[in-house]
């Protein structure tokens, strides 16, 4: 199974945006499958369904972070270059979907949802395309590796 397929199928099993794309790289940093788990369990929905940054996008941030990540805090050309390439995946994944913003690209109003995640159920998934921008994070995230 690909990493893109993995990160889908992740999602349709129950786990958030974030999480999905995370796990599904998380092997090729040496990190178990429980640790991505939980470092990335709050970034779902926008962060912690704040309907913000989409999860797909700040996982993928989380995954560049620890590919590109600078090594100290005074590391300032790692950080520019790891800042630099988080930017240019979100603007390609913006150009690619319309935006990087959740509540925008499910279209929603403004501010926060319940903090309470909805049922995953074929209903859900059948009207939100979050699995369709999960995989496609996923396959941007690839070219960026």
């Amino acid at each position: 199974m690909t990493r893109p397929e993995l990160a889908e199928s992740l999602f349709r099993s129950g786990y958030n945006c974030a999480q999905s794309v995370v796990m599904a790289f998380a092997p090729d940093f040496g990190l178990s499958r429980e640790e991505a788990e939980r470092i990335s369990a709050a970034f779902g929905g926008g962060f912690s369904r704040l309907r913000e940054t989409c999860g797909t996008v700040s996982g993928a941030a989380m995954v560049l972070s620890l590919r590109y990540g600078a090594g100290t805090g005074s590391d300032r050309e790692k950080k520019t270059h790891l800042y630099t390439v988080v930017q240019d995946f979100a603007k390609a994944f913006a150009a690619q979907h319309g935006s990087y913003i959740c509540r925008e690209l499910l279209a929603l109003g403004p501010g926060p949802d319940s903090p309470v995640p909805e049922a995953r159920t074929e209903a859900y998934y059948s009207r939100r395309p979050c699995a369709k921008y999960v995989r496609a994070a996923a396959e941007l995230l690839e070219q960026y590796l």
